[in-house]
């Protein structure tokens, strides 16, 4: 049985491109988020709590809508050109959306210039879970997560910087030049990546070894993922608005979101180290229980205390994404991760979109800090659901801990 190995400087190079693009790719999400705050408050586009959520929604939604066609696609092309593709898309969304000045047009803008982003996650973790498969798979997929972090850290910075002086369009434009500039370069380092897949003789085997029991499995795991980022985009979207309504002024609340991501960051890197060690099922309890405390002492914790708080917040809000998406390797043979992943993602893309419209239309219905609490039991229903994953990954992981022997 053969498998393709790629080398020391091959598995680096490759982690050292899927993370740089995540970077970018997170950063063109998530600066809508901070700018949505300076959207709302333009008289001249006058926006609800509702359209609020249903731009975040679209953008997030429409990045889920291609995600397993290019999952197939990249197991005939590689992942390497689809990568930088849809990095130049959802920039050129982000310029598009930098000229709209009505509710429909920003709609369309969000919804076409999403699509590009169902490249990145799939297939950066495809691509980087293959070049690490046989050993030190986790700690690489949650180096690929944490880098995202990077980016989505940069976006409240960017805003800080830029919008509050400039304005929302000039940081669109500004970001969104700089993104296609970025994948432009990168085209020269090309030889540098693997895209190596294992031998035809290996994958059969791979493919009927136990198929129906981690075809459910990935299936369980697929619902959990869906809650959590469901729970992730909500926060993130809503999270400001809570702080506003605390009296914290615009400058501020943009320095809490640089605190939580911060805290997603560090919370994905160290928890994809944990998972190789302690278990996928105790660190999706340890960070979602911490998250639902969390967001329920946000209602009472003054401002002057937030700051802790959101660091906190972040590592349990975004720690268990390295986790999951660390553990669909676990139940998918090597040739067919492209595909998985991209049902994997889509799914959990379908929960992001739909969650900040549901929240937004409960928080129109009644106030932000109800939204909150619903939050904190929708964050609170992960625990038990993921309980359905302890017998098989303890079929799994013994074969990760002989990695690290």
């Amino acid at each position: 049985m053969r498998r393709f190995l790629a080398s020391g400087p091959q598995r680096r190079r490759t982690l050292a491109f899927a993370s740089a693009t995540h970077v970018w790719s997170d950063l063109l999400f998530a600066l809508l988020v901070p700018l949505l705050l300076l959207m709302r408050e333009d008289p001249e586009l006058n926006l609800t709590y509702t359209q609020v959520g249903l731009l975040r929604s679209v953008h997030a939604g429409a990045s889920a809508a291609l995600q397993v066609p290019f999952g197939f696609l990249a197991e005939r092309i590689g992942e390497f050109w689809l990568l930088l593709m849809g990095n130049i898309w959802v920039a050129t969304g982000l310029l598009v959306l930098a000229s709209a000045h009505a509710f429909p047009a920003m709609f369309w803008a969000t919804l076409v210039g999403g699509l590009g982003g169902g490249t990145q996650h799939p297939l950066a973790s495809s691509l980087v879970s293959r070049a690490y498969d046989d050993r030190g798979r986790s700690t690489a997929v949650g180096t690929v997560n944490f880098s995202g972090d990077l980016g989505k850290m940069a976006a409240p910075a960017a805003a800080l910087l830029v919008a509050i002086p400039f304005g929302w369009r000039v940081t669109l434009r500004y970001v969104g030049l700089a993104g296609i500039a970025f994948m432009a370069l990168s085209v020269f380092t090309r030889k540098g990546v693997t895209e190596g897949r294992p031998s035809r003789e290996d994958a059969p085997a791979k493919a009927d070894s136990g198929g129906a029991a981690k075809l459910g499995a990935f299936i369980d795991l697929s619902v959990v993922g869906v809650l959590d980022s469901s729970v992730k985009a909500a926060a993130l979207t809503f999270l400001p608005f809570l702080m506003k309504d605390k009296g914290m002024s615009i400058q501020e609340v943009f320095g809490m979101l640089i605190l939580l991501l911060g805290g997603g960051a560090v919370g994905k890197l160290v928890c994809g180290w944990l998972d190789e060690r302690y278990g996928s099922v105790r660190l999706i309890w340890g960070t979602k229980g911490l998250s639902a405390a969390l967001l329920l002492a946000t209602l009472a914790t003054p401002t002057l205390a937030m700051a802790p708080l959101m660091v906190a917040l972040g590592i349990g809000l975004n720690g268990t994404s390295s986790v999951l998406y660390a553990t669909v390797a676990k139940f998918v043979p090597v040739r067919l991760r492209a595909r998985y992943y991209g049902f994997f993602y889509t799914t959990g893309e379908g929960g992001s979109a739909l969650a900040p419209i549901a929240i937004g239309f409960i928080a129109d219905l009644s106030n932000v800090r109800v939204t909150i609490v619903v939050l904190a039991l929708l964050t609170a229903m992960i625990l038990p659901m993921s309980l359905s994953l302890r017998k098989p990954l303890a079929r799994e992981e013994p074969t990760t801990s002989k990695e690290l022997q």
